[in-house]
């Protein structure tokens, strides 16, 4: 690892432990230290530190749970001004947490984590929750099913309320299954963000930083498949002709059935005469 970006090792060190011990802003953290390298990460520790203690500042004396949410969403989106990026909103800034903080805007993903920090921090723990095509967090009380939207102002939802939200992304009717509100841990959250900035990149082209991305998910998720075709495909049109073959290869023998195995031998029989 000792050849990797320093803030690649930091955030290998971050994640290399239990899930329970995972902290989530610092690993973000150093996803966007990649990008800006001389940034300040305890700045935006005590940037959260602060907001939490405003936050506590403001709590009801009886804290129930909605009225926790209700105080938390006064805070971020009234007094602050938190909102989610509309107008851009694949702008690589919305997957950074610093950029989140100091700009108070970003997607769903981001500003639940802002979110989640700041409960966390007035001991009202919450997890996300990984819905298709959106983000939505929860408090971590077992019995209590009710449903946070950072990125539309801390709105409230209940089970029902989730299944309107996942037909108006969609623009049809999709079931809702119980899996999609389900809680996901630590690692599934960061890759989850790296995701977001994975496929930015690559729909602008950007290789070397779609590679970056999918490298921090294998480290995450070392026997991901898809992963390892992907980072293929990039190596293949960077020119990485060994990396290509190696990471396809895998592949297959992984997935020998899948879908596009041909297409994927095609580029392996094109890259042999590299070799």
């Amino acid at each position: 690892m000792t050849d990797l970006p320093w803030a690649r090792q930091c955030f290998y060190r971050t994640i290399a432990q239990p899930d329970e011990q995972i902290n989530l802003a610092e690993a973000a953290l150093y996803i966007a230290q990649e990008e800006y390298p001389d940034l300040d990460i305890e700045a935006y520790f005590n940037a959260l530190d602060t907001m939490a203690s405003e936050v506590e500042e403001r709590l009801p004396t009886e804290r129930y749970p909605l009225r926790m949410i209700q105080s938390i969403n006064q805070y971020l989106y009234e007094d602050l001004g938190f909102t989610g990026n509309t107008s851009d909103y694949y702008d690589p800034r919305n997957s950074f947490l610093n950029d989140v903080i100091e700009r108070r805007t970003g997607i769903p993903i981001t500003l639940s984590l802002v979110y989640m920090e700041i409960a966390r921090r007035v001991n009202f723990p919450m997890t996300g929750v990984g819905m298709p095509g959106h983000f939505l967090i929860r408090p971590s009380i077992e019995e209590m099913e009710v449903y946070v939207d950072a990125y539309h102002h801390g709105e409230t939802l209940f089970a029902e309320d989730c299944q309107t939200r996942l037909n108006q992304i969609y623009g049809q009717s999709v079931e809702l299954q119980p899996v999609f509100l389900q809680p996901i841990g630590p690692r599934q959250f960061l890759a989850r963000m790296l995701t977001n900035l994975k496929m930015i990149y690559l729909n602008r082209d950007q290789a070397q930083k779609s590679l970056a991305a999918i490298e921090r998910i294998l480290l995450l998720f070392p026997d991901a498949p898809l992963e390892l075709r992907d980072r293929g495909i990039v190596h293949y049109h960077l020119g990485a002709w060994p990396e290509a073959h190696k990471d396809l290869k895998t592949y297959l023998a992984k997935v020998p059935d899948a879908e596009d195995a041909v297409a994927i031998q095609q580029l392996l029989d094109r890259i042999a005469p590299n070799l």
